[in-house]
């Protein structure tokens, strides 16, 4: 299957729907797992299971393929600890929020600059809805004593990112309807895990000496 890059203008778009479908699937992917989600683009890429938009080929090219992959078995490790999970995610939401847009922006080659900037902004918010999602769960999970909550939600992250990215390849009205329905059950995790969220700051509050969040 060959998924091409949007062409047009900002007057007269001639949409691929697959590449856009394709380009939502990564900025959304990309606020979950970003460097499993360039990883899995590359690997599409190598082995000629989909023809990326232009400025995503470099994603294929050895030395791109073996730092998202080192970086990913970090993140992998790394996303497993209690509280370290949450360090990583606050680090990260400066990494995987832009870079969810310029996803987005960079798969629209062949339009104007305001259809860009506009890919742009939709692809952050993507990534933005589910980091804010993941960010959240991870915090409410780790006012749990127990360790194990941390682990399964990883995985099942890492199997939605490739997941998703798979059937956005492949199916991309499908995905469509996927992406749908994630960022549906994004907004319920992040309505859902705010009391326990302000649990864990009122908790660390108070190791710190500081006095405890107040509602709104």
């Amino acid at each position: 299957m060959n998924i091409s890059p949007l062409k047009g203008d900002f007057q007269n778009v001639t949409m691929d729907w697959a590449a856009a479908w394709l380009a939502a699937g990564a900025a959304t992917t990309s606020g979950i797992k970003l460097y499993a989600t360039i990883l899995t683009l590359g690997l599409l890429q190598r082995f000629h299971w989909v023809e990326l938009p232009a400025e995503w080929k470099i994603f294929g090219a050895t030395w791109v393929l073996a730092l998202s992959g080192t970086l990913c078995v970090i993140e992998f490790v790394a996303d497993k600890i209690p509280i370290v999970d949450s360090v990583w995610d606050g680090i990260h939401t400066f990494i995987r929020v832009p870079a969810g847009a310029v996803l987005m922006a960079s798969a629209f080659t062949d339009v104007g600059p305001v259809s860009r900037v506009l890919a742009g902004l939709l692809g952050g918010g993507l990534a933005l809805t589910t980091h804010s999602a993941k960010a959240s769960a991870r915090l409410a999970a780790n006012t749990s004593p127990e360790p194990f909550s941390n682990g399964i939600l990883s995985l099942l992250e890492d199997a939605l990112t490739v997941f998703l990215l798979g059937l956005a390849a492949t199916h991309p009205w499908l995905a469509a309807l996927f992406v749908a329905v994630v960022l549906l059950i994004c907004a319920v995790v992040i309505y859902t895990c705010f009391k326990f969220t302000r649990l864990l700051f009122n908790k660390l509050s108070r190791w710190f000496g500081g006095a405890p969040a107040t509602s709104a």
